[in-house]
């Protein structure tokens, strides 16, 4: 299916859920801000699930299920979206607040993380995906992630941290030129006042972040969420407990991690300048 389709289908099915849910909260009483606060989640995001510009997300769903006594409706409405587009669904509310964050925070261990990326080692992680994209989906994909770099080149960019394992810098994703190229893109990055890069060299004996990569997130609201991937779907995580574990859990990765200064001086050992 081609992505303009695919597009559109997701929209569809989206607004189709948003108005099964207009649909049972008015059946139970509540308003759009009413519901949202019970959730804690706002007015506003209630408001653009129902005009089907935002996703409804599993969690949420089930809750919501249970509070408007539904019988698991707005559930298997969204079991019966195509698997194939869940995981775009999903990513879309991340990068919502992506944009609008103040604080972000991201440990990345299998590539460099997306806001770091250059264009050739983004078109070389979607030309590795199984099953492969066709060539028009990789370049607007392409496109889409440079394009995500203007969050740190703002007038007033986010406080920005982010620890990589150094095993992604060994790996020549794209070839040794697409490699140098990305090196240095990161060299340039670690450079900008207010973002920290470090490096969480192989060898140690203790690392905090074994169970994979996450990102957190601190909105201009303070509120703080969460991020993380697998390989069949993804998950934004507001609950407090949840994000407070993986605060935790990335406290300890930037004392596990080189500081920035010796991060900038193995990038300049991987690049051959020293």
């Amino acid at each position: 299916m081609g992505t303009t389709r695919r597009a559109r289908r997701n929209a569809s099915a989206m607004r189709m859920v948003g108005a099964l849910l207009a649909l049972h909260r008015e059946a139970a009483g509540y308003t759009q801000r009413s519901l949202g606060e019970h959730f804690v989640v706002g007015e506003q995001q209630i408001a653009s699930i129902e005009q089907g510009r935002r996703p409804l997300k599993p969690d949420l769903a089930e809750q919501l299920d249970e509070l408007l006594d539904t019988k698991g409706a707005l559930s298997v409405a969204l079991s019966r979206m195509p698997e194939v587009d869940l995981v775009p669904l999903w990513a879309e509310e991340f990068l919502d607040r992506e944009r609008e964050a103040t604080v972000i925070s991201w440990y990345e261990s299998l590539l460099v993380p997306g806001l770091l990326q250059t264009e050739a080692y983004a078109r070389a992680v979607f030309r590795s995906r199984v099953p492969v994209y066709d060539v028009d989906e990789i370049e607007q994909l392409v496109a889409a992630r440079v394009g995500r770099r203007e969050i740190l080149h703002r007038k007033v960019p986010p406080t920005a941290s982010f620890v990589i394992w150094e095993a992604a810098l060994r790996d020549q994703l794209g070839g040794r030129e697409v490699y140098l190229e990305q090196l240095r893109h990161l060299r340039e990055y670690a450079e900008m006042p207010a973002t920290a890069v470090q490096v969480m060299p192989l060898g140690r004996t203790s690392h905090a972040g074994l169970e994979g990569p996450f990102i957190l997130l601190e909105t201009p609201d303070y509120q703080r969420l969460a991020y993380s991937e697998s390989q069949r779907g993804s998950t934004l995580i507001a609950a407090p407990d949840e994000v407070g574990i993986l605060t935790q859990k990335y406290a300890m990765l930037r004392t596990q991690a080189l500081n920035t200064e010796d991060t900038r001086d193995l990038l300049d050992r991987l690049l051959g300048e020293r």
